[in-house]
């Protein structure tokens, strides 16, 4: 009498606990990224014509789904042109002072529905996590196609608004397991920003 009891007892608390992490899993909301971006992009274009570097500022944000399986992404970019744009320049411009020669102007990235990786090896290999110094060792990295405006528009590399693969890596450490973040492009939008990693930081995360 007693036994069963004893184990009726048992089992009633293992179905309570299941169905309390049952329940947690399922209210778990999703993770808020927010950081900046501050970078340059390459001094030369592959065919070694001076073409920037351009500076890059901005903010971004990054939302994973509840399940960590998929994000959201957007950005807020300005670009023009440094000052090592105009030592460089074989054709300085007349005014090097006017801002207009610098050509400023506004980017907005957004990516949705994009699929997050966090496998270590995967996000090791598709992102320059080794580059850093130091290395970065944890994090995720998600991929997808991105639409970029062009001060609101529709830019030159994307007349049509056609969209340009992206991958997104959000890394850290062992003091902040997220701190850096890079965005690396694929065409056409890589004709604009390059295709080597642009670089930011987390800001914080909620």
């Amino acid at each position: 009498m007693y036994s069963k009891v004893f184990f009726w007892s048992v089992g009633a608390w293992v179905l309570v606990l299941a169905l309390g992490t049952s329940v947690v899993a399922q209210n778990r909301g999703p993770e808020h990224f927010r950081g900046i971006i501050n970078d340059f992009t390459a001094a030369h274009d592959a065919k070694g014509k001076p073409s920037g570097p351009w500076e890059l500022h901005g903010v971004w944000r990054l939302d994973l789904s509840r399940d960590g399986g998929t994000a959201e992404f957007s950005a807020a970019l300005t670009m023009e042109n440094s000052d090592y744009w105009l030592l460089i320049n074989p054709n300085p411009p007349a005014d090097p002072d006017s801002p207009a020669t610098r050509t400023p102007h506004t980017h907005h990235i957004t990516m949705k529905d994009a699929q997050v990786t966090w496998d270590p090896s995967l996000v090791s290999s598709g992102c320059p996590t080794a580059s850093y110094k130091p290395p970065t060792t944890t994090g995720f990295m998600i991929t997808g196609s991105a639409s970029v405006t062009g001060n609101g528009g529709y830019p030159p590399f994307a007349p049509e608004g056609q969209l340009s693969p992206l991958t997104v890596c959000v890394t850290g450490g062992t003091q902040a397991r997220f701190s850096n973040i890079t965005l690396i492009f694929g065409a056409p939008a890589s004709s604009h920003f390059g295709s080597q990693a642009i670089n930011g930081a987390v800001r914080f995360r909620e």
